[in-house]
């Protein structure tokens, strides 16, 4: 017994004197130690890698123009900013889809292509950062309420800066319409008439004494039918001939635009409250307003595919739309009703790329049948 308990005394931890600490007679780095260390050291690892990632996306969002932007000090950076680049891209593919609706693009032809990238540089970063440009410039005052970081109310360019951005923009991209014109042997200015007032409606839409904006119907409806009417027409006159009846088509088809440009009014409630501005979720509500902004999206695309397919009796194409709209619907119902406010940008992540794709699907309608007029004239001859 006395061998046994000299074995256990001999293997135990010393005990330190009464009213001392005890200390572990292990030496720092043995094994039980590293666990805490390893434990310790991930935990900073992950507190980096969360820390870059934060960093990486303010950075993307500040070139994007998106809301919750790294406060950047790159002058160049801050003039990207400032047109918005995310906007571009429902300009761009209007665009595309009035190209499509010609009838006369060739998908594989360099100068059509060519063209068509032309057209997309003049309604995107040219008009499409003039108008951002001149918006941030005129709403620096909300801004300073809803997006301090935006590079005008946080001090971050000069007022000589944008209104030099704001022309350059303006000539840069009417200058560009012009040269399209010319490109495409129009005897008729058509790209840059329709560049001036897509321009004009831009200004007034921001700039007193009428701005639009103020009004929930009329300025979310300019902002819609820029989206959708305006590139279409570019992108149909530049390959083909611009007819009344498209341009009612996309005129009722920029409703839908109105719904979307509603969906961006819900982040601004605060701001447009205490600015005055009556914009439909400060004038109606938001538990009214969300509903008529579903409603105008969903109500126009359903109009459209019944006139694809009596109207054009393009069956098809029809039937492709209304299956776009139903994904629609349910992103609707899952997100954007239970609570517009905190899901608008989950929404218009999820719904949007279906509604851009059912543009192109009722593009491509017209353009067939336009082909197929072509070739009844064709044979008729």
């Amino acid at each position: 017994m006395q061998a046994l308990r000299s074995v256990r005394t001999n293997g135990a931890r010393p005990v330190a004197a009464k009213g001392s600490r005890a200390v572990s007679a292990r030496p720092f780095g043995t094994a039980c130690c590293r666990p805490a260390i390893g434990r310790v050291a991930l935990k900073a690892v992950a507190k980096n890698a969360t820390e870059e990632k934060k960093n990486s996306d303010s950075a993307a969002r500040q070139l994007l123009g998106m809301k919750g932007a790294a406060l950047e000090t790159d002058i160049w950076k801050i003039r990207v900013q400032l047109t918005k680049p995310v906007t571009w891209i429902p300009l761009i593919w209007g665009v595309a889809c009035g190209a499509a609706a010609s009838g006369n693009y060739q998908w594989n032809d360099p100068t059509n292509i060519a063209q068509l990238l032309t057209c997309m540089m003049m309604s995107g970063p040219f008009l499409t950062g003039y108008t951002q440009t001149i918006n941030d410039w005129y709403d620096r005052d909300i801004d300073a309420i809803n997006e301090p970081y935006r590079p005008i109310p946080s001090g971050r360019i000069s007022e000589q800066d944008v209104i030099i951005q704001i022309w350059v923009l303006l000539l840069g991209g009417l200058g560009v319409a012009y040269g399209l014109d010319r490109w495409a042997g129009h005897e008729t200015p058509t790209l840059l008439i329709l560049a001036v007032f897509g321009s004009f409606i831009s200004y007034i839409y921001s700039a007193p004494p009428l701005k639009l904006k103020q009004s929930g119907w009329a300025g979310n409806y300019a902002l819609g039918s820029s989206y959708i009417a305006l590139p279409w027409w570019a992108g149909q006159a530049l390959f083909g001939t611009l007819t009344l009846d498209v341009m009612a088509l996309t005129v009722a088809y920029s409703l839908a635009g109105l719904g979307i440009a509603i969906v961006n009014d819900f982040k601004s409630i605060e701001g447009d409250r205490k600015m005055g501005l009556q914009s439909l979720p400060v004038a109606f509500g938001v538990d009214t307003a969300k509903w008529i902004c579903v409603s105008t999206i969903d109500v126009t695309q359903l109009g459209v595919a019944a006139y694809l397919a009596w109207g054009l009796k393009e069956y098809t194409y029809a039937g492709v739309l209304l299956a776009l709209i139903l994904p629609q619907i349910f992103f609707q119902i899952k997100y954007f009703l239970p609570d517009p406010i905190a899901n608008d940008v989950k929404y218009q992540a999820s719904a949007q790329p279906f509604l851009v794709f059912g543009l192109l699907t009722t593009g491509l309608a017209i353009g067939h049948m336009n082909q197929i007029a072509a070739a009844a004239a064709s044979a008729g001859m």
